[in-house]
């Protein structure tokens, strides 16, 4: 079986870097945050996870050390929102390089709804959002120990936001959610499609 192989120190060798493309579909890490001196923040970050279920963790990592990072290493909180089709122009414009000051919630037409266990606001209009209380922020570094500009914000969920009407017979209908994830190159988005169901096998 015929493979193409690359080592990333080396080059690819391809029209583009397929690394983003391999690694997809990707959920987008739409978080909100709030400054010291109160500015609201709003950006979606390409790499975010989930790490942990009791308690639930989650996680997101920034190519530099963006306003996110230093918001939420100054007041230890954060939301994540889901980003769903609907939301996707708007999340887009979340993305602008815009100065610190700009509240990105006022320049994407967004409603800051008020946490109820941390400070920072999450997008009203998304189907769920999480707030997180800061674990830690790690700068990544590279295999031969030198600091990478990569900010890895780990946070324990403290709290968790559902729009009614994405809730069938208790439970979150992910489907009706229309998340929109990361997938392929630049401009390369993902949405749900077919849905199916495996039972893990017992012990």
């Amino acid at each position: 079986m015929s493979t193409h192989f690359y080592d990333p120190l080396e080059g690819h060798g391809l029209r583009h870097d397929p690394f983003k493309a391999i690694v997809a579909p990707r959920l987008i890490g739409w978080i909100s945050s709030r400054a010291p001196d109160g500015t609201l923040n709003l950006a979606p970050y390409s790499f975010f996870g989930a790490f942990a279920t009791f308690p639930p963790v989650i996680g997101f990592s920034s190519e530099g050390y963006k306003d996110s990072i230093r918001n939420i290493e100054a007041t230890g909180e954060f939301a994540w929102n889901l980003a769903s089709k609907p939301l996707a122009e708007q999340m887009n414009q979340t993305s602008a390089p815009v100065a610190s000051e700009v509240d990105e919630f006022a320049l994407s037409g967004l409603t800051p709804a008020p946490g109820r266990n941390i400070a920072a606001p999450h997008v009203a209009e998304s189907p769920a959002s999480l707030e997180c209380k800061l674990l830690q922020v790690i700068r990544l570094k590279s295999l031969d120990g030198k600091e990478m500009d990569n900010y890895l914000a780990l946070g324990q969920v403290v709290g968790v936001h559902i729009r009614n009407e994405y809730l069938k017979d208790g439970l979150f209908d992910t489907h009706a959610a229309q998340p929109v994830m990361r997938a392929g190159y630049r401009a390369d988005y993902a949405e749900i499609g077919a849905m199916f169901q495996m039972i893990r096998p017992s012990a």
